[in-house]
């Protein structure tokens, strides 16, 4: 990741603390402030101070992604845009299941009626029988 002006002046700031403290060699100060100047990514600024003790001043870009709240807000959203698609994939399926099983059960409702429930009225040929018909019984009147 590309560095910026603001972190390579953290490093030459870094660097000249070194100094003060006896760390660095003013010969050694004069390249390793050079090179920092110079430096374009993270990784050229931290070969300039990784023989020097941590300090918590130093420019690392995923302490910068963290503190970052637009960056920040930016992955929550797209997690909760990825969590709202999954949901919606999920219940899509389920639906389409729960509507798969209802058309199956009403084509096997509508096939039985068809084809069972036909039967009990029509005789072995599809003819209405004669036993089909339920027997009429005849009540004596009296007239005749």
């Amino acid at each position: 990741m590309r560095a910026s002006d603001a972190d390579r002046e953290a490093v030459v700031d870094r660097l000249r603390e070194a100094a003060g403290e006896g760390r660095l060699e003013p010969d050694e100060l004069e390249q390793r402030v050079e090179g920092a100047l110079r430096a374009r990514s993270y990784g050229d600024l931290a070969a300039l101070v990784v023989d020097l003790p941590a300090d918590s001043r130093m420019p690392s870009p995923r302490a910068r992604w963290r503190t970052n709240p637009v960056a920040r807000s930016a992955v929550f959203g797209a997690g909760l845009v990825v969590a709202v698609i999954v949901a919606l994939v999920v219940v899509a399926v389920l639906a389409m299941l729960v509507l798969v099983a209802a058309a199956s059960w009403i084509a096997f409702v509508l096939f039985w009626l068809v084809c069972c429930g036909s039967r009990r009225r029509l005789g072995p040929a599809g003819r209405r029988s004669v036993s089909a018909r339920p027997a009429r019984r005849v009540r004596p009147t009296g007239f005749l």
